[in-house]
């Protein structure tokens, strides 16, 4: 039997999403997602976990290096 589409929609209401969970980082004062590092400075929990400047450093020198390559 066909469901009216008040119904469909009654069913629907509670498939709506929510917006992403903020926190402010308690290094830099950046903001990121909870339970994440931190893009900025690479801090989690209070102590470094990725070290945002060597992985820079790297990303670069890798995409010279193909530029080079070319």
């Amino acid at each position: 039997m066909r469901a009216t589409r008040a119904h469909r929609d009654n069913r629907r209401s509670h498939h709506a999403l929510t917006g992403v969970r903020l926190s402010k980082c308690s290094n830099c004062g950046g903001v990121h997602q909870s339970h994440t590092v931190c893009v900025t400075c690479g801090y989690y929990n209070g102590r470094q976990v990725i070290d945002v400047k060597a992985a820079i450093t790297k990303k670069a020198k890798k995409t010279k290096e193909v530029e080079t390559a070319r």
